[in-house]
């Protein structure tokens, strides 16, 4: 029985991780962005959202990658068994996240975040990176080492080579 959670700012790999490591565990892969957004990057209604989390983080074997709301985060890390930090420098993100609208807008990419056929704009995307460094990132990095002093696994990846190397049994 697993239940990891891959957490970090957007364009950092989460998804690649998690994709990887559930193929190896042989276990449900959620991307949280499949939760949160509909098509044309609508917001799914909250009460939706929390209902179909809490649903989510009940069953037993899981990878989740992603942020989802933030007040669902603590209710996540709680649950999980396993936590793997994506905390790499600003920069990084930017970067993997051009390199990602790049290949959506050359149709070359493999996994659109939700599944989604339109890609984000450009300025939104890196706006959002942004903020979620400033605004969200501290959080979470603190709620990871509450989770950490109550004994769970946590993992901080802090570079893209960390993030390839990175395995777990």
């Amino acid at each position: 029985m697993k239940r990891a959670v891959v957490i970090g700012n957007s364009g950092g790999g989460k998804s690649t991780l998690a994709r990887r490591l559930s193929a190896a565990w042989k276990c449900r892969y959620v991307e949280i962005d499949d939760l949160l957004w509909r098509p044309e990057w609508q917001l799914t209604p909250v009460e939706i959202y929390h209902a179909e989390h809490a649903r989510l983080i009940a069953e037993e074997n899981w990878i989740v990658d992603g942020l989802g709301r933030l007040e669902s985060i603590p209710e996540r890390l709680a649950r999980a068994t396993d936590i793997i930090l994506v905390d790499m420098p600003l920069w990084v993100h930017f970067w993997l996240a051009a390199e990602r609208q790049i290949e959506w807008s050359t149709g070359t990419t493999e996994n659109p975040p939700a599944g989604l056929a339109k890609m984000p704009p450009t300025e939104a995307l890196f706006r959002t990176i942004w903020e979620v460094d400033q605004n969200w990132m501290p959080e979470i990095r603190r709620l990871v080492a509450l989770e950490k002093q109550r004994g769970k696994r946590v993992f901080r990846l802090g570079s893209i080579a960390e993030l390839n190397e990175f395995q777990i049994e």
